[in-house]
């Protein structure tokens, strides 16, 4: 999610340059005042994520102008143009060209707020449209490596994908503990298929589901294909470790400390060299014994954890365009529009089953279903409804990010501090959880 739409304001008048500013800051936009064209149009690129306001009568290069020079680079940018009386007929005849909006000096400061608070938000949809594209282009190329598959900016996938080279060959057990629908099954993947161990099978094991009756005839049989046996060189994956019976802990317990398939009532062990790598429940989530603890030390040499996706926000557009554009691909049909409901479900949601009811949700866009059917709201909410609903999750997301430290905070969603409390006041969030969940 992009926490804080720009304004590039390009105007050469000093006094209503800085008092412009301050105006859209703390209505929570982050500005980039310049005063004169030249140095704006250097900075703007297509893909620009804002709105740009510009003065018509500037110096060496008109308002007009820069709008042109714009519209070459991005057709859809938004451009806002302020005018004196006299220069109506040239923003009008601009405006028929595909500029947004003009507005006349002495100018509302409310009206300009609208303006570029409806000019954003359909930034906001063009922006997101484009990742659904581009991420239906993308979806099917082989990937460069094996991290690739852990989408995300948030802090902490970043630390994640960083650490999946550093782990994928260090042939130590791990435990990786998350909320269920975290991706922990993928992250195990992930290590296994970017480390040496890759040129040999992963074996996975849904603890929780595994039968006692087949122990010993099928997981830690001497021979098949679902025994431990086929995994040696390999990974073994323990899925839902404390979901699993005591009976397969203690066979696990065995396993993993001897590194031999240990069959009662047979003399000899068989040798097997693997790797074993568990998911589970956090600590806070599950019974305090539901792993035993002479298996759990054994396991759990590093222990990661995926944080759910109310902790990291600003990945699940990201995520949302690469499920949007599998679902399409499967389906062999378009990647829809983003549109205005399905952007404040994403901007709004907690996502209480994380990446799984995400991937969910994007195949019933995909479909054309009611994909936001699940929320509460019977009536679709007014843009400033959806616009504090952004601002809000945008805001919680970075406390989360920054561990509760609120200057830490402010620099990631790029605002001044004022602006900061003016927001949290004005949107009601209650900085002193936020602080002590960090």
């Amino acid at each position: 999610m992009t926490a804080g739409l720009r304004v590039a304001l390009i105007e050469d008048d000093e006094d209503l340059r800085v008092s412009t500013t301050q105006l859209l800051s703390l209505a929570g936009f982050t500005v980039d005042a310049y005063p004169a064209a030249t140095p704006a149009l250097a900075a703007i690129q297509a893909d620009f994520p804002g709105v740009v306001v510009t003065d018509v009568r500037l110096p060496h290069l008109s308002g007009t102008e820069v709008f042109e020079q714009l519209r070459a680079r991005d057709p859809s940018l938004p451009v806002i143009l302020i005018t004196g009386h006299g220069d109506v007929e040239m923003a009008v005849s601009a405006l028929k060209a595909g500029a947004w909006d003009f507005l006349t000096k002495p100018f509302d400061p409310d009206v300009l707020l609208a303006a570029v608070t409806r000019a954003a938000t359909a930034r906001m949809l063009e922006l997101d449209n484009r990742r659904l594209r581009a991420a239906a282009q993308a979806t099917g190329a082989p990937e460069d490596d094996a991290s690739n598959g852990l989408i995300g900016y948030s802090p902490a996938i970043e630390r994640l994908r960083s650490m999946i080279p550093v782990l994928a060959d260090a042939d130590i057990d791990l435990l990786i503990e998350g909320e269920t629908g975290t991706g922990k099954a993928l992250l195990a993947r992930r290590i296994h298929a970017a480390g040496k161990r890759r040129r040999h099978r992963l074996l996975g094991v849904a603890c929780g589901a595994y039968p006692d009756a087949l122990l010993d005839s099928d997981l830690f049989a001497r021979v098949g294909s679902g025994s431990v046996v086929a995994a040696s060189r390999g990974t073994v994956l323990l899925d839902d470790l404390d979901q699993a019976s005591r009976a397969l802990q203690a066979r696990l317990t065995a396993l993993v400390e001897a590194r031999a398939l240990v069959t009662p009532g047979v003399r000899d062990a068989v040798p097997i060299d693997l790797r074993v790598i568990a998911t589970a429940a956090e600590p806070g989530a599950r019974a305090e014994d539901a792993i035993a603890p002479a298996l759990l030390y054994r396991i759990a040499a590093v222990r990661l954890r995926m944080p759910p996706l109310r902790e990291r926000r600003e990945d699940v557009v990201p995520l949302f365009a690469h499920f949007v554009a599998e679902a399409a691909q499967r389906i062999e049909g378009p990647v829809p529009a983003m549109t205005a409901a399905a952007q404040h479900h994403l901007a709004t949601h907690d996502w209480p089953g994380n990446v799984r009811e995400l991937a969910h949700f994007a195949e019933r866009f995909v479909l054309g279903l009611d994909a936001t059917a699940d929320t509460t709201e019977s009536q679709p909410a007014s843009l400033p409804e959806r616009l504090d609903a952004f601002e809000r999750a945008a805001i919680i997301a970075a406390m989360g990010a920054a561990g509760g430290e609120v200057g830490v905070a402010i620099e990631h969603l790029g605002i001044p501090r004022k602006t900061f409390y003016y927001r949290v006041k004005r949107l009601g969030i209650a900085l002193g959880p936020l602080k002590r969940s960090g």
